[in-house]
């Protein structure tokens, strides 16, 4: 039986229902698998056949996991421009930190250095990428935005990404001990 068919008699069982009528055995049946048809077919497609869930600001829904996989399903997933823009920041990432480790935490991409901890994260906004990092206030020009203790950040919109400035940057995050254990 296709959806639709399983919808209608979903409503036509509930309507009936809240009418007070009897159902007929098959009617029961039908808005029973409706219910519990569609999860089985949601249970049933694999994680890799589905897309992302886009969430506030178009930031893609991705499982917390170790690797490059998962930062390149993250950015696969942005759309419009924000995956080309999030696909260049993290080539830069990888060219300008050789061994740079990968992962996705909080719906974000992370990268760290082995024993030194995390030193940069993405996060994809309406307008923009967030480039956090974690010491930013060690970095030599301090990047602009942010009040807290140590971190800072940049906005990275479609056509101002600084490559030299966020290479300098990159390069000397990672010189420095980073934040949490990678």
């Amino acid at each position: 039986m296709d959806s639709s068919a399983v919808a209608k008699k979903a409503s036509k069982a509930r309507g009936a229902k809240a009418a007070g009528k009897k159902l007929p055995a098959t009617a029961k049946r039908g808005a029973a698998a409706g219910k519990g048809g569609r999860a089985a077919a949601r249970k049933a497609g694999s994680s890799a056949a589905r897309k992302p869930v886009l969430l506030s600001g178009g930031n893609p829904q991705i499982a917390k996991a170790d690797g490059d996989a998962p930062v390149q399903a993250y950015l696969a997933a942005l759309p419009g421009w924000k995956r080309e823009v999030g696909q260049r920041l993290d080539a830069l990432i990888a060219r300008n930190v050789p061994g740079v480790r990968k992962a996705v935490r909080w719906n974000s991409p992370f990268y760290g250095i082995e024993g030194q901890g995390w030193f940069v994260g993405l996060h994809a906004f309406s307008k923009a990428i967030k480039v956090t990092f974690f010491k930013g206030t060690s970095l030599r020009p301090v990047p602009p935005g942010g009040t807290g203790k140590d971190g800072r950040w940049i906005d990275v919109h479609e056509d101002d990404l600084d490559e030299a400035q966020l290479a300098a940057w990159v390069k000397q995050a990672a010189a420095i001990p980073g934040w949490g254990n990678v």
